[in-house]
């Protein structure tokens, strides 16, 4: 993110498979009253349709102040988002995603809260989400592992609908590993959050771009990248087989000694079976962070800019 600060509000969108609802976010974007103006920056983030040529489209001819950043390849969600912040000049910073899910009226709101209680971060939720029934359990899912995980505050959904001031997305952006969660870098920063109930809309045009791989891999940036716990939950679990094999040991040696050498088969083989499988999964843990520090260390990049293309107008500021 540029140190000069330039525009009131810049829009943040990764673009995948969106060459049909973008143009129409654009258009509700650029009528937006901010005072001090606006700009967008939609990150192509290798999307398979013909999603770059509409946003480059919209770049040449719209005239909201527009930047179009095009990744070598899909790099995923947050890897997107985190280059387009760095694309981003306003002294606040909205993230969403391109499905019009969020309703563009809600942006004015939801950085008026930010901006008019000083929050450095505010994120919306929902009374009632449009999402699938197996997408609102992952996210269920992830909330309440991130409540201790992250020193999330309770009661705090995680959306990607969320304002962050200069500060933030500076701080932010330190962050370079090839893995990045952004709530969780977020929560590293400040715990200056506030929350705002929004509309969530259904889906219009298309499916969405989550699907059950994309959750895992999310989920295991969080779970993995900003605690150890999964390691002092593995340590409590490795602890406790080692208390039922002590326990089970003496029980055999007290059926030695009283009743004769138990026959058992069945019961050693389960027990063997047991420990394989705790052992070869806290060694899958151990080799899953090992993994990250692997490609971390060797620099596998955060994100690959192709080339990026902006209009240069004068951001709109609308009273």
């Amino acid at each position: 993110m540029s140190d000069a600060v330039r525009v009131a509000l810049s829009i943040v969108v990764p673009v995948y498979n969106g060459a049909l609802s973008v143009p129409v976010l654009v258009e509700a974007l650029r009528h937006l009253a901010v005072p001090g103006g606006i700009e967008i920056v939609l990150v192509n983030d290798g999307s398979p349709d013909n999603s770059l040529e509409v946003c480059r489209g919209l770049c040449r001819r719209d005239e909201v102040a527009l930047t179009v950043v095009n990744l070598a390849r899909n790099f995923g969600e947050h890897n997107a988002v985190m280059a387009g912040l760095r694309y981003a000049h306003g002294a606040h910073v909205i993230t969403m995603d391109d499905d019009l899910q969020n309703p563009p009226e809600e942006v004015v709101r939801l950085w008026h809260h930010a901006k008019d209680n000083d929050y450095d971060v505010v994120y919306s939720y929902y009374a009632v989400k449009r999402h699938s029934s197996w997408r609102n359990l992952g996210s269920c899912l992830t909330n309440w592992c991130a409540d201790y995980l992250l020193d999330k505050p309770k009661g705090l959904y995680l959306s990607t609908f969320r304002c962050m001031n200069a500060f933030t997305v500076k701080a932010v952006l330190e962050h370079t590993g090839p893995f990045p969660y952004i709530d969780g870098l977020i929560m590293q920063v400040t715990q200056n959050i506030g929350r705002m109930e929004v509309a969530h809309l259904p889906r219009e045009t298309g499916e969405s771009n989550y699907t059950l791989r994309r959750l895992v891999r999310l989920f295991l940036s969080m779970f993995l990248n900003f605690s150890v716990t999964p390691l002092r939950i593995a340590t409590l679990i490795g602890t406790c087989m080692a208390a039922l094999g002590v326990a089970g040991f003496l029980i055999v040696l007290v059926e030695a000694f009283s009743v004769g050498t138990p026959a058992g088969w069945a019961s050693l083989m389960a027990a063997t079976l047991l420990l394989a499988g705790v052992q070869l999964m806290m060694l899958g843990l151990l080799g899953e962070y090992l993994g990250r520090v692997f490609l971390t260390i060797n620099r596998t990049p955060q994100f690959v800019v192709r080339d990026v293309e902006r209009n240069d107008r004068v951001p709109k500021e609308k009273n």
